[in-house]
């Protein structure tokens, strides 16, 4: 027998398009790129492009309209349909967004990226510190590691989860790959199909695909500048009953607001009544105050688990996280890990572990806070000069989540600004239901400083603004 021929690249892209369209990324009567702008974001020929179009229009997708463009055609529900395709395909609009936001189109900028820039961790010489973690035990490299991970690292975490007010000892700590590996133990350990699972709306969108792999019912607890909309987490809590809640209490993807300390108190008193375990995902611990507010300082771990990461403040390739919850807890969570994955990097964890023995380490979380204030500052003056609306205004906040002027749709205004070599982080693909209109899009500071987005942005405003001034005199 056969085997079958891998899709073209023609069926790939009409097939990503289609998705798009069923998920509500686009809507009846939305334009769709151009040619010009979908070869220039893919780097696909024009042909492969109208190929995949006149694929879609067989389909009775979408429709040609002569001078203007492709145009979404109005189609009938077919949710059934949907929910009948396997987990990965209910997750497949997430995979698309990470394979999106993880491209580096060359000469583009991108103000919507979720990492700091890179030159803000060039001085984290990942090369000098090898023959120094090949010391620390030779043998130990050509094996696989302990189930909860490398000892003497999760001996410094104790140390450094004590500077948060987070009371810990080494057996209560499970290092993963990365916070993303950490979350989706959790899920797995936690969540059975259907489950109902509070997140925060808007919030982190590979989440979202986690759970909706898991066969989850994702629930959104809407965000407010200082922290979750408690009216609403409680009557959430009370219709849904959920086990767990994942948040960001510090530096808050997307939006770069903080927990108050009033409202975590109240968070963990509805945790206490309502039988809640809470999730905290805090990967940008080193780029804020240890005084900063976080739930499981308050809690001590007793509802709460507690995620970290290295990823953004020395390195994703290094992609070393853990998860900080109750002994039993973690000795669970080491059984799932090495039933998933036998054990993590141990020499990634050793690198980990000889950074944070070294002086240098200190230096270069400083010089990180330093620059990320210094970038809070010129981003939020440039937004302010041209009058958008912003969330919230913390001094040092890797996420601006901004509102411009005079653009109803943010995900319409990023695809205008793509030839202009600028890729933004629409608001949409934050939200719980993907398929709301939403005004507010995710900046990233370090990438705002550079000045092409300035330029490219005021221009694009214009011409959106004379645009729509045209529009209502005709």
């Amino acid at each position: 027998m056969k085997a079958s021929k891998p899709a073209s690249v023609t069926q790939a892209l009409a097939d990503s398009i289609d998705r798009q369209i069923r998920d509500g990324a686009y809507q009846a009567g939305d334009k769709l790129p151009s040619l010009r702008e979908l070869a220039q974001l893919h780097g696909y020929a024009k042909n492969t492009i109208v190929a995949a179009f006149e694929v879609l229009v067989a389909r009775g997708l979408i429709e040609p309209r002569r001078g203007s463009g492709y145009f979404v055609r109005a189609q009938p529900k077919a949710q059934a349909k949907e929910e009948e395709a396997g987990s990965l395909g209910r997750a497949m609009d997430i995979v698309w967004l990470m394979r999106e936001q993880l491209k580096s189109e060359p000469g583009a900028l991108a103000v919507g990226d979720g990492f700091p820039p890179v030159e803000w961790l060039a001085d984290v010489r990942l090369d000098k510190f090898h023959h120094k973690v090949v010391r620390t035990g030779l043998g130990a490299l050509f094996r696989y590691g302990n189930r909860f991970g490398y000892e003497p690292l999760r001996q410094h975490l104790v140390r450094k989860l004590a500077d948060l007010g987070i009371g810990t000892e080494p057996r209560q700590i499970v290092l993963t790959h990365g916070a993303n590996e950490a979350m989706d133990i959790v899920i797995r350990y936690f969540v059975p199909p259907g489950a109902p699972v509070l997140v925060d709306d808007p919030g982190y969108y590979p989440l979202f695909g986690k759970l909706k792999l898991a066969g989850a019912h994702i629930v959104g607890v809407p965000r407010l500048a200082d922290g979750p909309d408690l009216e609403a987490l409680e009557q959430l809590l009370i219709t849904h009953r959920p086990r767990l809640f994942f948040t960001q209490s510090v530096a808050h993807n997307p939006t770069g607001s903080d927990l108050t300390a009033a409202k975590a108190f109240r968070v963990l008193q509805l945790a206490q009544k309502y039988d809640l375990m809470i999730v905290e995902n805090d990967p940008l611990a080193d780029f804020k105050p240890t005084s900063a507010p976080r739930l499981s300082s308050l809690d001590q771990l007793e509802r709460t688990i507690y995620i970290g990461s290295f990823s953004k403040s020395f390195s994703a390739a290094l992609r070393v996280g853990y998860i900080a919850c109750g002994a039993d807890l973690a000795s669970d969570i080491a059984d799932l890990k090495a039933l998933i994955h036998v054990s993590s990097s141990e020499y990634a964890e050793r690198t980990v572990d000889v950074i944070l023995s070294e002086g240098h380490y200190q230096r270069h979380i400083q010089r990180l806070r330093d620059r990320l204030a210094a970038a809070t500052h010129s981003a939020l003056q440039i937004f302010d000069g041209v009058g958008a609306e912003v969330f919230t205004r913390n001094p040092q906040s890797l996420y601006q989540w901004v509102a411009l002027p005079g653009v109803p749709d943010s995900l319409a205004f990023a695809q205008e600004m793509l030839p202009r070599k600028v890729v933004m982080a629409p608001g949409r693909i934050f939200s719980v239901d993907f398929a709301a209109t939403s005004r507010w899009s995710r900046f990233n500071v370090g990438a705002v400083a550079d000045p092409r987005f300035a330029k490219a942005l005021r221009k694009a405003l214009v011409q959106a603004q004379t645009a729509d001034a045209t529009k209502r005199i005709a």
